[in-house]
């Protein structure tokens, strides 16, 4: 019974009985890579990559699926075997030096075809550990420019499109490779000078960093880049909604909220708002829960009270005929600004909200909703007595 390729270590081309996983996403039999370390090489064998963390992780699915084999035999699935080997051969394009990026962009593209279906494919090319291996592809090269040609553009397109779908279905710690100062330096160049779709990806990579307990430590590193914040909140400020993702996931975490407002994330998010009410579907409820979430600091409400449409902007959100999803967080925000500042309470008198909460109230929004707009509607109507005592 001869050995399939998938199983043999690279180095003794032996099968392998302990298969472990370095930080490239190769695996090796642990005796031959520990030979191969002691012998003074720094480098993963495959790739050549310098390994910036020697530590070897035991590959439990590949020893899996050998064992498995060993016990079936003949009667091991062929049809998954193949698919198992159809993979790799795949995965050896990509990893290849001597592969022209024209046909590393086809194999790319035959990846994403793949992956476009959830299926037994999508899990065995997590088992075979695509994704960091897709991932260093795009970042593992510091690149000052972004001059390449076209297919060196989409070629990075496509592989964080792959990236992107297998990230559900894989580990989240593999991104900490851009913890990596080079890895970073990679990725804000790609914001700075990708295309559009790139920028949207990177986006869509910030939102997955910054909702995983796994990537907190990244997602802190990210929070602390301050002219990434910046392209994050001119994104929003055009309307992206991938951008709004990534706002609002990078304020889940306090530390990075001051960074945020300083940046302009208040003006940004206002200005998506403004620009939501045109639409009838859009992340403006998403955009009004980031707004609360940075309403904490108390720069952010002198910027949301100063900024000359903020107040307009929220109110107009209170009540809209056909979606009222975003009516409890607008009211939230009212509350939050209108509580300690006369200021606020004129502006939202002005701007019409007593008559977008009595609208609201006559309509057939959820409970929870209108039990919110009768607490702002008595908070105004106290605060008005407060005030006219003062005057």
């Amino acid at each position: 019974m001869s050995i399939p390729h998938l199983f043999t270590c690279p180095i003794s081309l032996d099968l392998f009985k302990d298969p472990v996983t370095l930080c490239t996403g190769q695996t090796y039999d642990r005796s031959s890579i520990e030979k191969w370390l002691a012998a003074g090489n720094l480098t993963c064998p495959i790739t050549m990559q310098k390994l910036h963390d020697p530590s070897m992780v035991p590959n439990h699915t590949l020893r899996h699926l050998i064992d498995e084999w060993l016990h079936m035999g003949d009667q091991f699935d062929p049809e998954y075997l193949a698919t198992i080997d159809s993979l790799t051969a795949l995965k050896r394009n990509l990893e290849s030096h001597d592969v022209t990026l024209e046909n590393k962009l086809q194999t790319l593209e035959e990846i994403r075809n793949l992956s476009e279906v959830p299926s037994s494919r999508n899990s065995c090319l997590i088992q075979l550990r695509f994704l960091p291996l897709l991932l260093q592809l795009v970042f593992g090269k510091v690149k000052t420019t972004l001059s390449e040609g076209e297919d060196d553009l989409k070629f990075v397109d496509v592989a964080l499109s792959c990236a992107l779908r297998l990230l559900p279905l894989d580990e989240m710690e593999c991104l900490n490779m851009l913890k990596e100062e080079s890895k970073l330096a990679s990725f804000l160049n790609l914001f700075e000078h990708g295309t559009d779709t790139v920028k949207i990806s990177l986006c869509l990579l910030i939102e997955a960093i910054s909702s995983s307990s796994e990537t907190k430590e990244l997602s802190a590193m990210l929070g602390k880049t301050n002219d990434l914040l910046h392209k994050v909140v001119l994104l929003v400020r055009d309307g992206s909604e991938a951008g709004i993702k990534a706002l609002s996931a990078l304020s889940s975490l306090q530390s990075n909220r001051e960074n945020l407002v300083r940046e302009g994330a208040i003006d940004g998010l206002i200005t998506y708002i403004m620009s939501a009410e045109k639409g009838e579907k859009n992340l403006a409820p998403m955009a009004m829960a980031t707004l609360e979430k940075l309403l904490g600091l108390e720069t952010a409400k002198e910027e949301l009270i100063n900024n000359p449409n903020g107040i307009h902007a929220i109110v107009r959100m209170v009540f809209r005929v056909s979606d009222h999803e975003g009516s409890e967080n607008a009211i939230s925000l009212l509350m939050i600004i209108c509580y300690d500042s006369l200021q606020a309470r004129e502006e939202a008198i002005d701007a019409g909200i007593l008559t977008q909460l009595l609208l609201l109230l006559q309509s057939q929004c959820n409970g929870r909703t209108k039990t919110k707009a009768r607490m702002l509607l008595k908070l105004l109507r106290s605060k008005w007595d407060e005030d006219s005592k003062n005057v």
